[in-house]
């Protein structure tokens, strides 16, 4: 139990490191292209899984709701991989970045995760499968106040309930 426990927060560790140096940009859209080859220690239909071998966010542009044509492959991953496990149920969490009033920023992170949910409907996933919830910019991915930490911010993720 302590190994499995220290392992998990190496796997965790290293996982934010990689998350602390990539772009959003091209992260989003490489992630998950080692889909289906699992490292064996991460159970399989679990948020883990999820974010390891498909990507669990997408990025947008500054005070924009749609789905970028680049982000569209990861909520594509995203509806094979729950087809794959038809017991999952997920809920969509809209973020955005610091700017702007937090009434703002709800309804904009409500409708990036409206956006996405329509991508995942749209891609044969059930929308009864779907929740989704805004939290505009109350939960920050990165802190700063730069351009490279609103990148980070504006986006929508899939979290397995």
């Amino acid at each position: 139990m302590a190994a499995t426990k220290t392992f998990l927060a190496a796997v965790a560790a290293a996982g934010l490191l990689v998350a602390c140096s990539s772009d959003p940009d091209t992260s989003a859209s490489t992630a998950g292209a080692g889909a289906g080859s699992g490292s064996g220690s991460v159970r399989p239909g679990s948020q883990e899984d999820l974010v390891a071998n498909v990507g669990d966010r997408v990025f947008f542009d500054t005070a924009l709701n749609g789905v970028r044509p680049d982000q569209r492959p990861v909520l594509q991953r995203q509806a094979a991989w729950l087809a794959q496990y038809p017991q999952n149920q997920v809920t969509v969490e809209g973020h955005a970045d610091e700017r702007g009033t937090r009434e703002y920023n709800l309804a904009l992170g409500q409708r990036r995760a409206n956006s996405a949910r329509d991508v995942l409907v749209a891609s044969g996933v059930a929308g009864s499968r779907i929740q989704t919830i805004s939290y505009g910019k109350d939960r920050p991915d990165a802190l700063g106040s730069n351009e490279d930490a609103w990148a980070r911010n504006r986006r929508a993720v899939t979290v397995v309930r």
